[in-house]
């Protein structure tokens, strides 16, 4: 059992969760019985009284569908008892553009189709935590935003409001509007994905007291060490398209994961290079909830015990001397027209 958990910001400030949330996304390409058991494994290896933050979206499938809410919808229904025992965030709000892509809507006709999609699909044994546009949409002016969410979080609908990829002054201008009411804010944040507009933003969630949901603390799992070469992704792997996965790319970026390796096996006891990852993700600031993603219940339960690894101030300068000596190489996503396309940091 782990013992470390931490207050959610905002209107959720009275509900503790695992300091480390659990990613789903991944639970989309197993079958029922090895996601249900991922999901189990994590949720009781908490103390009583503290709740496993899920986290999901209304596009985490291969046809940008309600898939994963489905599963989480039989998940819940085989475990009703879990249902009190998680805190779900479901992010929405991407409209299909006709072209194979998805773009944000924050328009009061969307958003509500949204958020009523989601729940129709997640069934009646579990509510809606928190809701989030997965990217603020450009073309709603962002007091509207804030105004429609604030209206459907009002109706039931659900009970707390995040953002998600958005710039700190984003969430300082989102929380004048309706100060308080923002209890989370996700982002990608690891050991090769922390630049300006991250430590930006988490300045300004400290600032305000909001929890901030770091996604992908092991860099897609590369920085697990257990990806050496692109052969090594299965058949299919979405992870294919991203540039930090082209092969050159990634001989280069393992410079990152073999320093990182001997900080984690220089502890005493040693731990994994991921739970290195997540500690440091952790350690950045004191809303910081990693969001490591996972399939396998062996694997949620090695990411949660990083959320009771407590790095010393040598050990977070051996991280950050690591990423100084080794840039990283590649872009985020695709690269190009693609991360416009998204609309990333809104």
């Amino acid at each position: 059992m782990v013992s470390q958990s931490i207050k959610l910001g905002g209107s959720a400030s009275h509900i503790s969760v695992g300091r480390v949330a659990h990613g789903l996304m991944m639970l989309s390409a197993v079958s029922d019985e090895q996601a249900f058991e991922s999901i189990k494994a994590g949720v009781d290896a908490l103390p009583s009284g503290t709740k496993m933050f899920l986290n999901t979206g209304e596009f985490y499938d291969k046809s940008w569908g309600v898939g994963n809410l489905l599963l989480l919808s039989r998940f819940f229904e085989q475990y009703p008892e879990y249902a009190e025992k998680t805190f779900l965030s479901v992010k929405g709000a991407m409209k299909p553009d006709g072209k194979g892509w998805i773009m944000p809507d924050s328009s009061m006709e969307y958003l509500r189709h949204s958020v009523d999609n989601c729940q129709k699909a997640l069934g009646p044994n579990k509510k809606i935590d928190l809701y989030e546009p997965a990217r603020i949409d450009p073309k709603v002016p962002l007091e509207t935003i804030m105004s429609n969410l604030i209206t459907l979080r009002n109706e039931g609908k659900f009970a707390h409001i995040g953002l998600s990829e958005c710039k700190g002054s984003t969430l300082r201008k989102a929380n004048s509007f309706h100060p308080g009411s923002i209890v989370a804010v996700e982002v990608e944040v690891s050991a090769w994905e922390y630049g300006q507009e991250q430590k930006d933003l988490i300045a300004a969630a400290t600032e305000l007291g909001v929890s901030v949901l770091a996604y992908s603390p092991l860099g897609h799992g590369l920085l697990t060490g257990t990806i050496t070469s692109s052969a090594d992704l299965p058949e299919g792997d979405f992870r294919a398209r991203f540039d930090r996965f082209k092969e050159d790319n990634i001989k280069a970026n393992l410079a990152i994961v073999e320093g990182l390796k001997a900080i984690a096996e220089n502890r005493k006891p040693p731990i994994t290079t991921g739970q290195l990852c997540i500690a440091w993700v952790a350690a950045l600031g004191p809303t910081m909830i990693p969001l490591p993603g996972s399939s396998k219940a062996s694997r949620t339960l090695e990411n949660l015990e990083a959320g009771d690894v407590l790095l010393t101030s040598e050990e977070m300068k051996a991280v950050e001397k690591v990423l100084v000596e080794h840039p990283v190489s590649g872009e985020r996503y695709i690269g190009g027209p693609t991360n416009a396309h998204l609309h990333l940091w809104g």
